[in-house]
């Protein structure tokens, strides 16, 4: 986010351009105060924060998590079946389902959404990795058949990237689930103002860098949201944010940073502290083609050596956060027992040496300028300047907006840059399908594997197949062996682990944090 001198500024601003929007006051409405990154609402197409908590609002997925963050529960299928191998699962539709226009949720429509998510090759097409087939055995049957075992796959299907979309609808719009749809699918601007889901939501209004509106859908088939109407209001600054929820403007602010939060006195707002599996992390191009120098394994090792962690912590979340070694959050299967990333300045310059750059070199990085999980992005990257600058790295600072980000790294790739990621769904599969230096992955990619096919580590894949074929302690050891191979891949470097603070006005009940749907919106309701 902004500095928070913008804040009064911004805040002003704010009250005038949404003096004719729905007001928190309304106890019908329910506003969220954060900054949006939204990427696209189509859920074969977009990939963000923001995203998964519109999508898993307004389209329902086959299963989902509970409070517990742990244990997947029904949701669109009532119950299924899996086989020993955990090849064949099969699912029942509850039939009570229906779409938000009261036609029956059916097979022929999980089959297409899921076809179509795959054929997108979008950010989450990579849900769809490893199906085979999916075939409907009667309209509220659906049988999908892997070409190897995944024992994840319940978990990855409660993400809102799966949500089930009305084909017949889509369909009407120009969309297509055909082999060729990456390029023949014309929904895409259909989807910024329009849904076609069975969830409790439905799309009503969506304005760039404004507002994006959810109004109840009043055929909804599970239990009633509270809330006849959502809307998100693009806040950037964690201060705005904070002032929206003291004043009432709005109800929930979902970007509220440690020191802001700390500086909440007002009766009527409540906070709470507590873990996340959300990281941020910054990331080396060794493909990228702007690199001045080769960025082989010793100058990315010598990169992670340079970082001081602990003092990131403190300078970016003031302590209230944590270390986090690898590309999977603190928690999930595989992560305990591994090494702390820690400094090491003087093997950091050996490193250098050893590659022939002891003087250092000079690398640019492009990233993201926002405020996420409470952490300034801008802020963070000006720590890694400082700490790069210990080994004569220099790196030059070149905050961007996302899509100009977005274009650039998945192009010709960034030398140095910084992100964050949030969990699809409870299970370690989704990081090594993401981060992993695999054939194929999304930072396989973004690294430059294509120019630099060095970056492949050809452990990896081996070890991930083991682990979703395996149970148990047998599989905690393959996903700590793949945390291990990743570690030492130095491509993803995480920075910290912030805590999270739930903040909300006091009359609001039910927030709370997911890790497949971030924030479900439709628990939250409002005393009486």
């Amino acid at each position: 986010m902004g500095s928070t001198a913008l804040a009064l500024t911004l805040a002003a601003s704010l009250a005038v351009s949404f003096s004719s929007a729905a007001s928190a006051q309304e106890k019908d409405t329910l506003v969220i105060a954060r900054s949006m990154d939204v990427n696209a609402l189509d859920p074969a197409r977009a990939f963000c924060d923001t995203c998964q908590i519109v999508l898993t609002s307004i389209y329902d997925p086959l299963t989902t998590l509970a409070p517990d963050n742990k244990t997947i529960v029904p949701r669109l299928a009532k119950s299924w079946e899996v086989n020993d191998n955990q090849t064949v699962f099969t699912f029942h539709i509850d039939p009570a389902a229906v779409f938000a226009d009261g036609s029956p949720v059916e097979g022929k429509d999980v089959k297409w959404s899921f076809e179509r998510l795959k054929n997108m090759k979008g950010n989450p097409s990579f849900f769809m990795d490893g199906v085979k087939s999916i075939e409907v055995t009667d309209p509220r049957t659906v049988v999908i058949t892997l070409d190897a075992s995944n024992s994840e796959f319940l978990n990855k299907l409660s993400a809102g990237f799966t949500g089930v979309i009305n084909s017949d609808v889509a369909i009407a719009q120009g969309a297509t689930a055909d082999a060729d749809a990456d390029k023949t699918d014309k929904a895409e601007a259909w989807f910024l103002t329009h849904s076609a889901g069975s969830g409790p939501f439905a799309l009503s209004a969506y304005r760039p860098d404004d507002e994006l509106r959810l109004t109840r859908n009043e055929a909804y088939w599970g239990k009633k949201p509270a809330f006849s109407e959502v809307v998100f209001r693009q806040t950037k600054d964690s201060v705005a944010q904070a002032q929206m929820l003291e004043s009432g403007a709005a109800d929930i602010a979902m970007q509220i940073d440690m020191d802001t939060a700390g500086s909440l006195a007002s009766p009527q707002v409540k906070t709470e502290i507590i873990p996340s599996y959300n990281f941020l992390y910054i990331a080396l191009g060794a493909g990228a083609k702007s690199n001045t120098v080769p960025l082989t394994p010793d100058v990315r090792k010598a990169i992670a050596l340079a970082i001081d962690y602990e003092g990131m912590i403190d300078f970016t979340v003031g302590g209230k956060g944590k270390k986090q070694s690898t590309a999977i959050p603190n928690g999930f299967s595989g992560t305990e027992g591994l090494p702390e990333r820690k400094e090491n300045l003087a093997e950091a310059k050996e490193l250098l040496k050893k590659a022939g750059v002891p003087d250092g070199f000079e690398i640019e990085a492009v990233y993201p300028n926002d405020n996420i999980y409470g952490v300034d992005i801008n802020l963070m990257m000006q720590k890694v300047q400082q700490d790069l600058a210990r080994i004569g790295v220099k790196v030059s600072l070149k905050p961007s907006t996302y899509p100009v980000w977005r274009t650039q790294v998945n192009g010709e790739g960034i030398p140095l840059t910084a992100v964050y990621y949030a969990p699809d769904y409870y299970g370690t599969g989704q990081y090594a399908d993401y981060f992993a230096m695999m054939p194929g992955t999304s930072w396989s990619k973004r690294a430059g594997a294509a120019n630099n096919p060095a970056i492949i580590n050809p452990k990896e894949a081996p070890l991930l197949a083991k682990a979703l074929a395996s149970a148990g302690a047998d599989q905690e050891k393959a996903f700590h062996e793949l945390a291990l191979e990743m570690m030492a891949d130095n491509i993803i470097i995480p920075m910290v682990s912030p805590d999270l603070v739930l903040a909300h006005r006091a009359d609001i009940e039910g927030v709370r944090y997911s890790a497949c749907c971030n924030l479900p919106v439709a628990e939250i309701s409002r005393k009486k």
